[in-house]
């Protein structure tokens, strides 16, 4: 929806914050997501930063997550936060709460954690599910079709006295309605 970040009036904005601490990293630190209300009434992330003590690396990462928050498609920024959500790093690995919940669990890095926060704040909004889909397809990037049914397409054939198309094929020596599934004469 934009190319560069919007700027605040003397209003200014929407922002969430959440605090990070890695005590094996020793980093901590607070992500600070700021938010644009749009012309259609929703609330979306725009914009990240960090403060505190963390690796000076993950400035490029906030910069590049900012410009795919900008994408029109939410699809886009969620595929790239669950590309992060198994990134691990090497003595990296820590506890930490479950976003939303009281539970805690073992997370590979920082950047992980990180990610798996901001799809909790897209969930909260209600754009992406805590997996980091989004809720309402746009169409622009294109959903992965189910290849995991066995659905039937139906062929050119003759007229099927069940359904009326022309989808009947001769399979395994039976007639055969490619649209119905309708089993004619054998043999």
């Amino acid at each position: 929806f934009s190319t560069k970040e919007p700027k605040t009036g003397t209003d200014g904005t929407l922002s969430w914050t959440v605090d990070i601490n890695n005590a094996s990293t020793g980093e901590d630190f607070v992500l600070g997501l700021k938010e644009i209300t749009l012309p259609d009434g929703v609330t979306r992330p725009y914009s990240m930063w960090l403060a505190g003590n963390y690796p000076r690396a993950l400035d490029g990462l906030c910069k590049l997550l900012s410009l795919d928050m900008r994408v029109v498609d939410p699809a886009w920024i969620g595929m790239k936060l669950r590309k992060l959500l198994d990134y691990s790093e090497p003595f990296g690995d820590f506890m930490a709460f479950v976003p939303g919940s009281r539970k805690q669990q073992t997370w590979p890095s920082t950047v992980a954690y990180i990610a798996q926060l901001i799809i909790h704040r897209y969930a909260m909004l209600g754009i992406l599910d805590e997996a980091g889909f989004p809720l309402q397809q746009m169409g622009i990037l294109e959903a992965p079709e189910d290849t995991t049914s066995n659905k039937v397409l139906p062929t050119q054939g003759k007229l099927c006295p069940e359904c009326g198309n022309h989808t009947m094929i001769r399979k395994d020596g039976c007639d055969f309605c490619t649209a119905c599934g309708a089993v004619g004469t054998c043999g």
